[in-house]
């Protein structure tokens, strides 16, 4: 996670989020803070604003990134767009493909995953994770249960009413969105109204 963390601080990023030992735990949240502060704060790295500026090994990456990408927008436009490439099933396919090719590199070796086919503890550890309490969800439905009885019905009804009718005439989206929320819309209201629209993405599974 330090080294991830690292890698991407010097490439200019302007958010950087980590998921210690990729699970939702109070202890995994706590060791991926300290280790951005410790990369903010100890490190340096911050103090320049591309310290590997003019590497020729950076630069020689960033063009074949450049290029693969150039590529892929181009076989894209060629099927129609996303949107059509999308339906087609071709976005789906492609990122099923690099998952699959991902996973027999791991299988064969090909690809070294520390602790899964290189370098495995003999004895696993398991790993806690967090536990939402059942109790939080029955507080947030009272929180939106009192929302609706004190504000303005009439106004958010309104409001999500004009998302609706934006959504089908095409028009921006955004005022809507932003006035519904003002008027106290919640969001599975705003996300019904567009639903009722533009119906509900199914992902295909594409062999």
């Amino acid at each position: 996670m330090y080294t991830k963390s690292r890698r991407w601080t010097r490439s200019d990023c302007e958010k950087l989020q980590h998921n210690g030992f990729g699970v939702l735990a109070e202890d995994a949240a706590l060791l991926a803070l300290r280790t951005q502060q410790i990369i903010a704060h100890e490190t340096g790295v911050a103090n320049t604003a591309d310290p590997v500026g003019g590497s020729y090994a950076i630069e020689k990456l960033t063009d074949e990134i450049e290029s693969r990408a150039k590529e892929y927008i181009a076989r894209i436009d060629a099927l129609g767009g996303v949107l059509r490439g999308i339906e087609t099933g071709y976005v789906q396919g492609e990122i099923q493909k690099a998952a699959y090719d991902y996973q027999r590199a791991i299988e064969r070796g090909e690809q070294i995953i520390v602790g899964v086919n290189q370098f495995v503890a003999e004895k696993e550890t398991p790993i806690p994770t967090m536990r939402v309490d059942p109790e939080l969800e029955r507080a947030q439905i009272e929180r939106v249960r009192a929302l609706r009885d004190r504000r303005d019905s009439s106004r958010a009804n309104a409001a999500v009413a004009e998302v609706e009718r934006r959504a089908r005439s095409g028009e921006n989206l955004m005022p809507a969105i932003a006035a519904a929320v003002d008027a106290y819309a919640t969001v599975g209201e705003i996300s019904d109204a567009l639903r009722r629209v533009f119906g509900e993405y199914t992902e295909s599974v594409v062999l």
